[in-house]
């Protein structure tokens, strides 16, 4: 039969999790590398998206700032005609 000792048996667990370890690194460093470049583009395109929704609404409420300015505006009287 087997019959391991303490230390054997750590040699086993360190070796199999080293193959666990060394196996998750060179099987998925693509597959991440290629998500984390997806996301970086994704990000990019939403902080544009963002920036122009901003010019946007700022633009827009300078507009109803003005509109609200030339409304509120008294018209002049009218000149007085004398006859």
């Amino acid at each position: 039969m087997l019959d391991w000792d303490t230390t054997q048996w750590a040699i086993v667990i360190l070796a199999f999790l080293a193959g666990l370890f060394l196996g998750g690194v060179f099987c998925t460093g693509r597959k991440w590398k290629r998500k984390y470049h997806e996301e970086t583009i994704l990000r990019k395109e939403d902080i544009r998206r963002r920036e122009e929704l901003e010019r946007a609404h700022k633009h827009h409420e300078a507009e109803l700032i003005a509109a609200k300015a030339r409304a509120d505006r008294t018209p002049p009287p009218p000149p007085r005609t004398t006859t």
